[in-house]
């Protein structure tokens, strides 16, 4: 009966002392939570019960199974797994711990300089997203690594895995060549302020938004709503577009051919018209100007400014649209047009086509069914 007993009462007693602990503290998060508005911190820390949970629970058996004197014939191999799984939920507890902080200071950051600089909070965000990489990265290497040294067999071979440890790196050196390139990569645009997430970017001849960026990959959602994946070394060695680079203010080009006689004044004043009744508009600046001239048409180019890419593009098709359905309504003869003329004929043309050989056809002779019919 004692031997039954005794390992029902700890793994309950773990059980339901991991549960009563886990809901302590998640009660305490979530008053403090519910006190302090200002900040995500606590809200954020809920995120991470199920590994407080896993590694209490993993503390309390591991500490409890031996002296209840628990499967003696299986006690290496249980304390075994017991090992691996508070190794595991003790990482796993450190990324979200980790992720917590990081988030709410970004947070915070970011609402205090959101209107006053927001490309320095874009590269804020992409230097906080990398930093948040490296650690899970090297969290659960660290992991991964403390759990192997748990076996005997691994810290055994320690000692010659030490002694080869220089061939082995030079030779993942070389194997991941390009790895290792997009992921220095991936720092140097981290933090040199190349590109950052939310950026307006044309690569390619693609344009589009700076979605996503990793340590070996970047991702640029089109206005198209596609995605393209281009590895971070190209940002680096290639040259690119970027649009949001310090001011994202810009200014839009728009053309149009219109004939000679097309009233420049009054388009200069109807172009001033419609920027007025354009939210788009920033209201910098506005230019029209003839810039080139054919044998049949004048070039004429109109300059307008917005607060972004997205707004200049807005301008630049209300603009074009509105202007040509104004010359087409009030100055149609502004339009471009094919001029034609009579084709110049000689004094004596006598009203009948002439011939190849210059023989009028009346004056022509046929023989047998040569002569056409009419």
């Amino acid at each position: 009966m004692e031997n039954l007993l005794r390992p029902l009462i700890v793994v309950g007693g773990s059980v339901v002392l991991t549960l009563v602990i886990g809901w302590a503290t998640d009660f305490l998060l979530r008053k403090a939570d519910e006190r302090h508005h200002e900040t995500q911190l606590w809200g954020l820390l809920r995120r991470g019960r199920i590994p407080y949970q896993l590694v209490l629970f993993a503390a309390l058996l591991r500490g409890s199974y031996d002296e209840a004197q628990l499967l003696d014939d299986r006690r290496e191999g249980l304390g075994q797994a017991l090992t691996l799984l508070l190794i595991g939920s003790a990482a796993w507890l450190v990324i979200r711990i980790a992720g917590a902080i990081v988030e709410t200071s970004y947070a915070r950051y970011a609402s205090a300089r959101a209107h006053r600089d927001p490309a320095r909070v874009r590269r804020v965000r992409t230097q906080v997203t990398l930093i948040m990489r490296v650690v899970s990265a090297v969290v659960g290497v660290v992991a991964a690594a403390s759990m192997l040294l748990t076996f005997p067999a691994f810290r055994a071979a320690g000692a010659s895995l030490l002694a080869s440890a220089g061939i082995l790196g030079i030779v993942a050196g070389v194997a991941a060549q390009s790895t290792l390139s997009n992921m220095f990569a991936g720092f140097q645009i981290a933090f040199g302020d190349m590109v950052r997430i939310g950026d307006t970017v044309v690569v390619d001849g693609e344009w589009g938004t700076v979605e996503e960026i990793t340590l070996t990959f970047l991702t640029v959602h089109t206005w198209d709503e596609r995605r393209i994946t281009m590895p971070v070394s190209y940002f680096t060695s290639k040259p690119f577009e970027n649009w949001s680079r310090g001011t994202p203010q810009m200014t839009g080009i728009v053309f149009w051919h219109v004939d000679h006689t097309a009233p420049v004044d009054a388009m200069r004043e109807k172009l001033r018209d419609i920027l007025r009744e354009c939210p788009a508009w920033d209201g910098r600046a506005y230019n029209l100007c003839v810039t080139d001239t054919t044998p049949s048409t004048l070039q004429v180019r109109a300059l307008v400014t917005a607060k972004d890419a997205d707004d200049i593009w807005t301008v630049r098709v209300a603009v074009r649209e509105q202007m040509v359905r104004w010359l087409a309504d009030e100055h149609p003869y502004a339009l471009p047009r094919v001029n034609t003329a009579d084709a110049l004929l000689p004094p004596s043309w006598n009203g009948h086509r002439p011939s190849q050989d210059g023989v009028p056809p009346q004056q022509r002779r046929y023989h047998g069914s040569a002569r056409p019919e009419r």
